[in-house]
């Protein structure tokens, strides 16, 4: 660690101090998570027992899937916890950890939306080539890469964090350690390495978000020589999609393409990208798509129906 650095834990504000609200935010947040997981978990199992969704549209939706459940996991249950707890800490290491996670499952999540547009623009696009292009390695292959992406723009932030020095105090007015209140607290100059997070978060959320509207504006606009149910399927896909695009990046822009500074609003904006985007990308992609909505149903009432056939002759 950093010079002078006899901080060894930091304690967490959290998102409210009124007792009654932290209450009904606990309950909320607990219920947001369940559904969260559940949600994210019935689409992996579903896309894993369903032969007729083989697809790499819907193996980049069972990976986007998976990420969300452990990105929310890196935070959600620490801030459950937080919200009913009178000590509210964090050690410096676990500190460390979230950082980390948050980073690599978020940048991981950035690069693989964007492989998302591209699975969608092959498809749309240049049909007659999809499976040749969009084949099992390719898919793979792309996967590797947005970890890789991630991996590699997550340990940059940590490492520039983890050689900071704390010296006190270590109140962090925030519910997860993030970026920008980490460097407010640390007892050194942190403009340049506020202007790295801005060149490694910021422009990258920025360029790609960027990025991924032209793509759609593109598939859009080729969908005029689509017939009327190809160009309706064609729509809904591509729109849910870019419903998600807009609720990750639009708080991520806003967060980290600015200078480091903390705003009140910057609760309220971690929360959208963390807790409330992972519970909404498997509501969003699986009420838009029917072709998910029937395997759901076909697989999840079978085996509901077995169980409870099951259930009843063993206790008659």
């Amino acid at each position: 660690m950093g010079q002078n650095n006899n901080v060894t834990e930091f304690i967490l504000l959290g998102l409210t101090q009124d007792p009654a609200g932290r209450k009904a935010l606990f309950l909320m947040f607990l219920l947001i998570y369940i559904v969260t997981m559940v949600g994210n978990l019935l689409i992996v199992g579903t896309v894993i027992a369903s032969p007729s969704l083989g697809s790499p549209m819907y193996f980049f939706l069972a990976c986007l899937s998976l990420m969300d459940v452990v990105y929310s996991t890196a935070f959600s249950p620490k801030l459950i916890m937080d919200l009913i707890c009178n000590i509210r800490t964090i050690s410096l290491s676990a500190c460390m950890g979230q950082l980390f996670v948050e980073h690599l499952f978020g940048g991981a999540e950035v690069f693989l939306l964007v492989f998302m547009a591209y699975d969608r623009y092959v498809a749309i696009c240049k049909p007659l080539h999809y499976m040749t292009v969009m084949n099992h390695q390719v898919c793979v292959l792309l996967l590797v890469v947005a970890c890789a992406g991630g991996f590699a723009h997550s340990l940059v932030q940590v490492i520039f964090v983890y050689n900071l020095p704390f010296c006190g105090p270590n109140i962090i007015d925030h519910f997860i350690c993030d970026m920008y209140p980490l460097l407010g607290l640390a007892c050194t100059d942190t403009y340049l390495i506020g202007l790295t997070v801005v060149a490694n978060g910021g422009a990258i959320c920025m360029v790609v978000f960027i990025l991924l509207l032209v793509s759609y504006g593109i598939i859009l606009n080729s969908l005029k020589t689509h017939s009327e149910e190809g160009r309706h399927k064609a729509l809904s896909t591509c729109s849910s999609h870019i419903i998600v695009v807009v609720l990750f990046f639009v708080p991520c822009i806003f967060m980290y393409i600015r200078p480091v500074s903390n705003f009140p609003i910057d609760k309220s904006l971690t929360v959208v990208y963390t807790v409330i985007t992972p519970m909404l990308n498997p509501l969003i992609y699986t009420l838009r798509n029917s072709e998910m909505k029937n395997c759901m149903e076909k697989l999840w009432c079978k085996r509901l129906t077995i169980f409870l056939i099951g259930y009843a002759s063993v206790n008659l």
